[in-house]
């Protein structure tokens, strides 16, 4: 088609050469209508919350609504058992380990994490052996110091070895504000963690095991006869909260970092570094957390503007067996917004003028972004969905002496 076209041009006196023009982005999907009983529109600022760092984060999309010193290394408590839990899971899931291991509780494990010790503890009898579920169970709903070294050993042989593969995983993860020297999270030097990398992490691990994320919705496990509830009061007190992780040390202050689905839209909040008696750090995490997340549902909405594997774009490219390539993302983009202004949304695409073959399956050829207001929302590479061939002798050929016109 191309070919003939451009043939009839280079035959034909008088007429303007045109080369290939850019594609219009498609629109994004219409916004769905809004629930009748939603409430009034939030105010645009966030709440005031107490705590040296807080941020607030929307899972599908992974954007940041709103925060404070986020991005500052804090002593994280408890919340260090978050990454124990995903490095756990992730091991479950690659066969490393299984459910109906025998945990050997050793004698540092009971020592420094035990019944002895100021912190959290599930009642893990030294030299026992229990079942790796059980111990999980502990480390996640009762957040056992005895189970987070129990399985740290487990995994990797001691603490320290478990110590490295969490700052790998950090790594992996783009934890940029993280480093972890021990499973638990009682005070060491250098043991630190940021308000963004909590979240960060625990959208990961809700994306990567849902089913092992399940159990931080738990609100009790009973071990040796000894009942302990999950300490994230949060938990009893809204309903579409189903996790994450509670903390406290003197260093690191009252720490709580939240999670809540609320219809199709879910977002983590973490808080940290809140000063006061027990009963007042209680209340003034649980407080902070719930303000950012009933702010965020009212304040904004999520959506998904493109899928992925979704042809957006289908520009002609030279010296490929085939006229056009689709373009389109590798993932779904989700874009999250004030709510409201969906129809201001504006979706802008860069693509080279020249497509040139060969392409790569999941070559990056471009960008998509989406702004508002002219600040850039989201941003994501256009990829090639398809593998381009290079055009045999006589095809390069012929397209070689077009693009001398350019």
């Amino acid at each position: 088609m191309r070919t003939a076209f451009f043939l009839s041009l280079a035959l034909t006196a008088g007429l303007a050469f045109a080369l290939p023009q850019q594609p219009d982005l498609p629109q994004p999907a219409p916004a769905p209508q809004p629930a009748p009983s939603l409430p009034p529109p939030a105010p645009t600022t966030p709440p005031q919350v107490t705590g040296s760092a807080w941020v607030l984060l929307d899972h599908a999309s992974g954007q940041v609504l709103a925060g404070h010193n986020e991005n500052q290394p804090l002593h994280p408590a408890s919340i260090t058992k978050v990454m124990t839990s995903y490095v756990v899971a992730d091991a479950i899931a690659r066969g490393q380990i299984k459910e109906d291991d025998e945990v050997f509780i050793s004698e540092r494990a009971w020592r420094q994490g035990g019944a002895g010790t100021d912190g959290s503890f599930s009642g893990l009898a030294v030299n026992s052996r229990v079942k790796l579920d059980e111990v999980v169970h502990g480390l996640v709903i009762q957040s056992g110091n005895d189970a987070a070294i129990a399985l740290a050993e487990h995994i990797a042989g001691s603490e320290e070895a478990f110590a490295d593969l969490m700052n790998q995983y950090a790594q992996r993860l783009g934890l940029r504000n993280s480093h972890f020297v021990n499973s638990h999270g009682l005070t060491a030097e250098g043991h630190l963690m940021s308000a963004y990398d909590i979240a960060l992490l625990s959208r990961a691990l809700i994306r990567d095991y849902p089913d092992h994320y399940a159990l931080y919705s738990i609100k009790e496990y009973t071990y040796g006869g000894i009942k302990q509830y999950n300490r994230n009061g949060l938990l009893f007190r809204d309903g579409s909260v189903d996790g994450i992780k509670t903390g406290h040390t003197s260093a690191a202050g009252y720490c709580l970092a939240a999670s809540a689905k609320r219809g199709d839209q879910r977002l983590i909040s973490v808080v940290m570094g809140v000063e006061g008696s027990r009963s007042e750090g209680f209340r003034l995490r649980e407080e902070g957390n719930q303000a950012l997340l009933n702010w965020g549902f009212r304040a904004f909405e999520t959506h998904r503007l493109y899928g992925g594997g979704q042809t957006i774009a289908e520009p002609e490219i030279w010296r490929a067996m085939n006229d056009t390539a689709p373009l389109g993302l590798a993932s779904d983009l989700y874009v999250t917004f004030p709510r409201g202004r969906y129809g201001e949304l504006v979706a802008s695409m860069d693509v080279p003028p020249l497509l040139i073959a060969p392409l790569d399956q999941g070559q990056a050829v471009g960008a998509v972004k989406i702004t508002l207001d002219g600040k850039v929302l989201a941003e994501a590479p256009l990829v090639s969905l398809a593998a381009q061939e290079g055009a045999g002798f006589f095809r390069r050929t012929w397209h070689d002496f077009l693009l001398l016109f350019e």
